[in-house]
């Protein structure tokens, strides 16, 4: 809020003003027919000595403030301390017997000598199926998970309301545990055509687990999945990553340093 303030001197009046005393009685008579509501908005005496205007700007004391705010919640944010920010994304479904979670898993990269950077792991799209404990209500804590490689993403996107497809798990493959634990997503058509089942079994030997876990997908919410699916596929595989870094300048560059990897490289031949 802006404020301003006048300093003058006592209000002109006949009582204390002395004509003789003035050099032109002109001016007195002008100012003293002046009305009561004039004299009171602006009052002036032309004895008195310049007036002093005094200007105070509250508006500085509130952006002082906001300034001081702003930079506290900067120098605490990840940005300022040099971290990147982290988002995390997923959608859920809900139904009678159990509800499914999808979540994406972003790729791992590891560096090189050279300063640049490979990928050592691809992402993932991470299912979580919670079977239910009551009215709307879901036991988290039984929950099962597999995980969508991007080969069975891209088998997800393609399927047809009336086909089928199964993807088999083994998180022990190759280890000394393998065949302990065994996990199996069936998506089968609904018989009426309006979607999908998604069924997850489990059979863990280790935690002496079997569970089958169940939910029915609508036509809609499997465009919705399909749709997040072919949106977040090139992000799993890391070449939004190469999008970012590609330069006009690196391309030659690029290509005179390693002609493996030139893209003009099969046409000189």
């Amino acid at each position: 809020m802006l404020q301003l303030q006048l300093l003058s001197s006592p209000p002109l009046t006949p009582q204390t003003l002395n004509l003789n005393s003035i050099s032109n009685p002109k001016l007195f008579l002008s100012f003293s027919s002046l009305n009561s509501s004039q004299t009171r908005s602006f009052k002036f005496n032309p004895l008195s000595k310049p007036s002093k205007f005094s200007l105070k700007c509250r508006q500085s004391e509130y952006f002082d403030q906001k300034q001081r705010f702003n930079d506290s919640s900067s120098s605490t944010s990840p940005s300022s301390l040099g971290l990147p920010a982290r988002f995390y994304v997923g959608h859920s479904i809900y139904k009678g017997k159990a509800a499914l979670t999808v979540e994406p898993r972003a790729p791992e990269f590891v560096p090189l000598d050279s300063g640049a950077f490979k990928i050592s792991r691809e992402g993932f799209v991470l299912l979580q199926f919670a079977p239910a404990a009551g009215v709307r209500q879901y036991d988290w804590s039984r929950k099962q998970v597999f995980s969508l490689s991007v080969t069975e993403i891209g088998t997800l996107i393609s399927l047809g309301m009336r086909e089928s497809c199964e993807f088999f798990h083994d998180p022990f493959k190759g280890k000394s545990d393998e065949g302990k634990v065994r996990k199996v997503l069936k998506v089968e058509p609904l018989p009426d055509g309006s979607g999908h089942f998604f069924n997850l079994g489990v059979q863990n030997k280790l935690l002496n687990v079997d569970e089958n876990v169940y939910i029915p997908i609508t036509r809609g919410e499997f465009t919705v999945l399909k749709s997040a699916f072919s949106f977040i596929l090139p992000y799993l595989l890391g070449w939004h990553a190469f999008a970012n870094s590609t330069k006009p300048d690196d391309t030659s560059r690029a290509n005179n340093a390693n002609p493996r990897y030139g893209g003009d490289y099969e046409w000189s031949k």
